[in-house]
C-alpha cells in the first residue's frame, strides 16, 4: 500500500496544529488499503493468503513438514474460515530453526534481520526483503496518521535501535510519513528531556513504562511537563491499562495512543489506536489476518470473546508467518474509526506472564490498575515473589511520590494490600518505598521479581 500522504486541511494540519479528539482523518490522508470496502478487503485478504500460504510451504522447510504431518496444502485454501485447518507458528519454531531456517528467500534478497532479545532462550530472528522494508514503513507512516501524525511533525523516538524492531521501525515509518525524525533511542533520560524542551517535537513513540520516567524527570528538572511541545504519544511495545493512559495524559497533557507489534510478525505497525476515538487497536487487515483462540487450547473464539491472539501475515516476503500465537490476551470488535478493519482491544496481557498465586490467576496489569487509583504514590511498582514456609508469597513493592509523607505511606500500602485482595482475591503485603529506588527500564519494563527457591 501507498505511504504517500496527501495536503492537510486547516482542522488538521500544518505541523503544530492541535490535535483534537473526534476528528476523522481526512479522506485525501487515508491510503489505498484504508480506503478498501469490507468487501474488497476480504477479496484481497483471500488472494494474499493462498500466496502467502503457497510461498511458505515451497520455500520453508518447516512449514512444508508441518502442513504435510497435518494433512492440508495450500490448495486446501479456498476461503478466509479454510486457515483454521492449518497448523500454528510457536516461537518454538522460530527457535529451533535459529538462525534463518524460516526465512522464505535466498539470503541475498534479505536487505535486515532484527532479532529479539532473547531473555528466555535463543533470540528469534527475522528478516526483511526490500519489499517487506517498504511494507513496514507504510503501514507505520498509517499508524502515525492514525494518532494525529501529519507532514511536517517532529517525532521524537525513544525506542531503542539495534536488533530490537522499535526504533528502527517507527524511524523509517515516521520518514514514510512525512515527518522529521530525532532518533533519541533509549537512556540518557536527562538529555532526553533537554531534548524535547530544545527541538519541541509534537510526537514521540515509546515504551509507556519509560514515558513515566521522563515525566519523573521533567518534574525533577522543575518543568512542568504539560508546558511541553508534545501533543501526541504513541506507546506500545508492552501492555499498559487505562488508568496508566489517564495518568501519562493528565500530567503530559497530550494524547496517548496505542500501537501493537511483534518482531516474529513485522514489528511495530500490526494494528493501532486511532486518536479520534481511542477505543482500541485497528488491525492492518489488508497485511494481517487475526483469529482468537482458547489461551489453553487450539480452539476458536467468536468476535468479541477473549482469548489469545494469533496472526496471519498476508504479504511478507522473507518470513512469512502462519497462524502465530502471539500469547497476548484480546479479543476481536467492528471497526470504527476505520470501518474495513476489525479492531483488538487493549492487550489486558501475555499468557506466559500470568502469575498463579496460591490458586489465583494474576496479571500484573492488574495491579497496576489498583496502584494508579491510589494518591501519594507513583505508577512504578515491582511484585516480588517469596515463599513462606510451603506457601507462596507477593509483596507489591510502589514508589512514593516526593511529597508523600510516612503516615500517608503507610495509609496508601493499606489502600493497595485491600485493593488487591478485593480486586483480585487474594491477600498480598505492599510496601511504599522512597522515590527512584526501583530498578527502571528504557525498554520494556520487568514487573516481576521471583526470589522463590525451588
Amino acid at each position: 500500500m501507498s505511504g504517500a500522504t496527501g495536503p492537510t486541511d486547516a482542522a488538521t494540519g500544518p505541523a503544530g496544529a492541535g490535535i483534537r479528539r473526534g476528528e476523522s482523518l481526512p479522506y485525501e490522508l487515508l491510503d489505498a488499503g484504508e480506503r478498501m470496502t469490507r468487501e474488497e478487503l476480504r477479496a484481497h485478504q483471500l488472494t494474499c493468503l493462498r500466496a502467502t500460504l503457497r510461498h511458505a510451504y515451497a520455500h520453508v522447510e518447516l512449514y512444508r513438514k508441518k502442513f504435510d504431518e497435518a494433512g492440508v496444502g495450500p490448495d486446501d485454501c479456498r476461503a478466509l474460515s479454510d486457515l483454521a485447518r492449518f497448523p500454528f507458528t510457536t516461537k518454538a519454531d522460530f527457535r529451533d530453526t535459529y538462525p534463518f531456517g524460516m526465512f522464505a528467500v535466498p539470503m541475498e534478497q534479505v536487505r535486515r534481520v532484527h532479532a529479539s532479545s532473547g531473555t528466555t532462550g535463543r533470540p528469534t530472528v527475522v528478516g526483511y526483503t526490500e519489499n517487506d522494508l517498504s511494507v513496514w514503513a507504510d503501514i507505520v507512516a498509517r499508524s502515525i496518521r492514525a494518532a494525529g501524525g501529519r507532514p511536517g511533525h517532529k517525532v521524537h523516538i525513544s525506542y531503542g535501535y539495534g536488533l530490537f524492531t522499535g526504533g528502527l521501525g517507527a524511524h523509517y515509518g515516521a520518514e514514510r510519513a512525512g515527518c522529521t525524525v530525532v532518533p533519541a533511542s533509549g537512556g540518557m533520560t536527562a538529555r532526553q528531556v533537554q531534548i524535547i524542551q530544545d527541538f519541541r517535537p509534537e510526537i514521540i513513540m515509546v515504551t509507556p513504562s519509560y514515558m513515566l520516567t521522563l515525566l519523573d524527570e521533567f518534574e525533577r528538572q522543575g518543568v512542568d511537563p504539560r508546558t511541553s511541545s508534545l501533543k501526541v504519544g504513541i506507546f506500545g511495545a508492552e501492555p499498559w491499562t487505562e488508568e496508566m493512559r489517564r495518568e501519562i495524559e493528565e500530567r503530559m497533557d497530550i494524547h496517548a495512543v496505542d500501537i501493537y507489534g511483534l518482531s516474529e510478525v513485522i514489528g511495530p505497525g500490526v494494528a493501532q489506536e486511532c486518536v479520534d476515538t481511542k477505543d482500541g487497536l485497528h488491525v492492518w487487515e489488508d497485511h494481517f489476518w487475526p483469529e482468537i483462540v482458547d489461551p489453553l487450547g487450539d480452539g476458536p473464539m467468536a468476535d468479541g470473546e477473549g482469548g489469545e491472539l494469533v496472526l496471519t501475515s498476508l504479504t511478507k516476503e522473507a518470513l512469512p508467518v502462519i497462524r502465530y500465537r502471539t500469547r497476548d490476551l484480546t479479543r476481536l470488535l467492528p471497526g470504527t474509526a476505520r470501518p474495513a478493519f476489525r479492531r483488538i482491544e487493549k492487550i489486558t496481557g501475555r499468557s506466559d506472564d500470568m502469575l498463579i498465586l496460591r490458586g489465583v490467576n494474576l496479571f500484573p496489569t492488574q495491579i497496576e490498575e489498583i496502584v494508579l487509583r491510589v494518591p501519594g504514590v507513583a505508577p512504578h511498582f515491582q511484585l516480588e515473589l517469596t515463599r513462606r514456609g510451603r506457601m507462596d508469597h507477593m509483596t507489591v513493592r510502589v514508589e512514593a511520590r516526593p511529597e508523600t509523607g510516612r503516615e500517608r505511606r503507610a495509609e496508601a500500602a493499606r489502600e493497595i494490600a485491600q485493593g488487591v485482595k478485593d480486586g483480585v482475591g487474594v491477600s498480598v503485603d505492599a510496601v511504599v518505598v522512597d522515590p527512584d529506588t526501583l530498578e527502571r527500564s528504557v525498554g520494556k519494563i520487568r514487573r516481576v521479581r521471583d526470589l522463590r527457591q525451588d
